[in-house]
């Protein structure tokens, strides 16, 4: 049911590990070149700047298709049909490019699935905003998210795309939208499907331990723990949210009282339980969402009460973070062989500098541009006058 087999995907998972072994010294070269030819696959793949133009360059052409497209036939044909046929058209491309060309992680491949998805999605919403309802009083808009959902799960399966999983999660907060809309209801009705799906997921994985599809269960569940965590903050996820100045129990007023302080509690027992889960599985994903939640957590905590913030509370957010990482490391290192439990203060896998590059560079983007240094006004110009100078019959003055 997977696009690729699992003799490749696993042989892909021994190269990535066999790279970044020797990268970091645990293998000879030697070593490396008698292992390579074991991890040899058809399937072929680019780096991550490549992958990025190539899928950028594959929406422009199919988005230029389907511009043409209209521009031809809009007329005798309506949009709605020129949508819901170019899905299922792009769909194949992608399974032929797979399965033809043995792209993976290409960019291509994944820009005309993920295409495939979105046309389909927009085509529905077009088509019955004609008809939105049946005789009967049913919405039928609800089938645009309900079947970008399933496409997404699919594509998520079909491809293992960890953003499809993603792109799933957010069509099911769009499709409760259609079921109620109160707030408290609906932040329910999310959380309760994610954590259905966590349940799921989490049921499953053991199965998938230590083979290709482990990583891609991890984030599945730490998607899943982010997004249960995020129905549950009202002052994220509500109308007042507080990254927009606003929050300071201006929500509490849209929710009732014991809804609104019990969310206050939840996101205060959620961050230590997705901790000890990452910690318990070393599922790196879910760690990293565990310390995401707590610091949404303290981020959010003086919304929630109502009292007062201060320019001065991002510096001791910082000072608690830098002292807690250097608590945590002492304590690591200070075990026998460097390691507690099965973790380490010292760096194994050069993966982590990739990410930490990655880190600086979208950082760098996203700051301020240093102002350029000015230079002075310039002064008034200096005058020279009432001298002469000359020899042999020149003279000038100066």
């Amino acid at each position: 049911m997977r696009a690729y087999s699992v003799s490749d995907e696993e042989a892909l998972r021994a190269r990535d590990l066999l790279k970044d072994w020797a990268g970091e010294g645990y293998l000879t070269p030697a070593q490396f070149e008698q292992l390579e030819p074991e991890t040899a696959c058809k399937l072929r793949r680019t780096n991550v700047c490549l992958r990025i133009v190539s899928f950028a360059f594959t929406l422009l052409i199919v988005a230029a298709a389907v511009g043409l497209a209209f521009v031809v036939f809009l007329d005798p044909v309506p949009a709605s049909v020129f949508l819901l046929l170019f899905a299922p058209v792009c769909y194949v491309a992608a399974e032929l490019a797979v399965s033809q060309a043995s792209l993976y992680r290409f960019g291509i491949e994944e820009a005309l699935a993920v295409s495939s998805i979105g046309l389909l999605c927009v085509g529905l919403v077009v088509g019955f905003n004609v008809f939105p309802s049946t005789p009967t009083g049913v919405n039928i808009q609800i089938l645009a998210p309900l079947a970008g959902t399933i496409f997404s799960l699919w594509i998520w399966h079909r491809f293992g795309l960890p953003y499809a999983f993603f792109a799933a999660m957010i069509f099911t907060v769009w499709l409760t939208g259609y079921w109620t809309s109160a707030g408290t209801e609906q932040h329910l009705a999310v959380a309760a499907f994610f954590a259905v799906a966590l349940l799921t997921v989490i049921a499953i994985s053991p199965r998938y331990r230590r083979t290709y599809l482990q990583p891609r269960m991890a984030i599945a569940e730490a998607l899943l723990w982010l997004g249960i965590y995020l129905a549950f903050n009202v002052e994220i996820s509500g109308s007042n949210p507080v990254w927009l100045g606003r929050g300071s129990l201006l929500n509490s007023g849209e929710f009732p009282r014991p809804f609104y302080w019990s969310t206050w509690v939840l996101i205060w027992c959620l961050p230590p339980v997705v901790l000890a889960r990452g910690l318990r599985q070393k599922d790196k994903p879910v760690v990293a969402v565990g310390i995401l939640v707590t610091l949404l957590t303290l981020l959010t905590s003086k919304s929630y009460l109502g009292t007062q913030s201060y320019t001065w509370d991002p510096m001791i957010l910082g000072a608690l973070l830098i002292g807690t990482a250097l608590v945590v490391r002492y304590w690591l290192s200070t075990g026998p062989g460097g390691i507690r439990h099965g973790f380490t203060a010292q760096r194994l896998s050069g993966r982590d500098n990739s990410l930490l590059d990655a880190g600086v560079a979208v950082s760098g983007l996203v700051s301020r541009h240093l102002p350029e240094p000015t230079t002075p006004a310039p002064g008034p110009e200096a005058t020279f006058g009432g001298g002469n100078s000359g020899g042999a019959g020149a003279s000038s003055d100066f």
